[in-house]
């Protein structure tokens, strides 16, 4: 982990008393601390009767910036990037290979969003790197439920953050599971493959039903995490404490190519950034979103980076302008860096 501000600051001061050596304990600007507060709480008044959760980090010097970030948000597909941190964890430890092959049976598909399901039967033999490249960059639900399963399950994924000292990330459900649960419909089956037959299978469920299944799945403490506990992840990605070298640069790489997510945080941050993030997204149901979220790691045109998480949960504004919010919290990180 990167030296604590403080202790950053306690080094420059030490070193300004010497032969006048430049001053390079951080070179990036403070967050402007006030301000991030005043537009994050405006942009929050907006969103309500939403709740809107952000983090956002230096990822030089370790200052640090939330907005409700010690409470728990639905991860949604947020937690697909955890996932592939554990699953290439896995392959530094010599126990996967990413050209491992793995062969799909009817009861391994998952609810929509699943290209690889929609393929089933015609495609059934992938490798793990296709199946990862599947769930961090276009949020397959099957290929990240085979690929948890490869490793241990949801509580291995759990176990293995905490292990890591990333205490704020909890999954606990295979996306087969919690994707009807959340809802109030059936255990999923194979039928129900593909967005047709699952969004019948979703409107036979009495409104009154999926309402309230809804509101425990916004209480419920499963399948959540902080924005406190993202920015905590991110940083030690970033600082190589979670993979080698090799499968850091790869997972980034997923990160970045991914083409979903592009009216939140990367509508929000300035023209030549560069963004390697995660989104997460609930389906809009009875006038109300469960959970609108993108997390990663953005380089600014100068080169500054940081680490930024934002969560709506509950929002009535409809589907582009929950997006909007998130994408005008990227603006006011902007300009809270000095």
């Amino acid at each position: 982990m990167r030296l604590p501000l403080i202790l950053s600051l306690a080094s420059l001061a030490l070193s300004a008393c010497g032969s006048g050596s430049p001053q390079t304990a951080s070179e990036t600007p403070r967050l402007n601390m006030p301000q991030l507060t005043t537009e994050v709480a405006q942009i929050a008044e907006r969103a309500r009767p939403g709740v809107l959760g952000v983090g956002v980090m230096n990822l030089e010097s370790g200052e640090s910036w939330d907005f409700n970030g010690e409470r728990r948000f639905p991860m949604q597909s947020v937690f697909k990037a955890p996932l592939g941190a554990a699953v290439l964890a896995e392959v530094d430890a010599g126990r996967l290979k990413l050209d491992d092959p793995i062969i799909l049976t009817e009861q391994e598909l998952s609810p929509p969003k699943s290209p690889i399901a929609d393929a089933y039967p015609g495609r059934r033999d992938y490798t793990v790197r296709e199946l990862l490249v599947a769930a961090v960059g276009v949020s397959d639900n099957t290929a990240a439920d085979v690929l948890m399963k490869k490793i241990g399950g949801p509580g291995a994924v759990t176990a293995w953050l905490v292990g890591k000292k990333v205490e704020e990330i909890r999954v606990d459900r295979y996306e087969r599971q919690l994707q009807p649960d959340s809802v109030g419909m059936a255990s999923f089956r194979p039928a129900w493959k593909g967005t047709q037959a699952y969004m019948t299978a979703f409107a036979s469920v009495p409104p009154e039903t999926r309402r309230k299944a809804v509101a425990a799945y916004l209480s419920d403490p499963q399948d959540t995490a902080t924005p406190r506990g993202v920015l905590t992840f991110l940083d030690k990605l970033d600082d190589g404490e979670l993979l080698s070298p090799a499968s850091k640069k790869l997972l980034l790489e997923m990160m970045t190519e991914t083409t979903t997510g592009q009216d939140r945080l990367k509508a929000g941050f300035p023209a030549g950034s560069r963004l390697a993030h995660k989104t997460g997204t609930a389906r809009t149901d009875l006038g109300m979103n469960p959970a609108v979220n993108d997390v990663g790691i953005v380089t600014l045109p100068g080169g500054r980076r940081y680490a930024v998480a934002v969560f709506l949960s509950g929002s009535t504004l409809g589907d582009a302008a929950n997006e909007k919010v998130v994408a005008d919290v990227a603006r006011a990180v902007t300009r809270g860096i000095r």
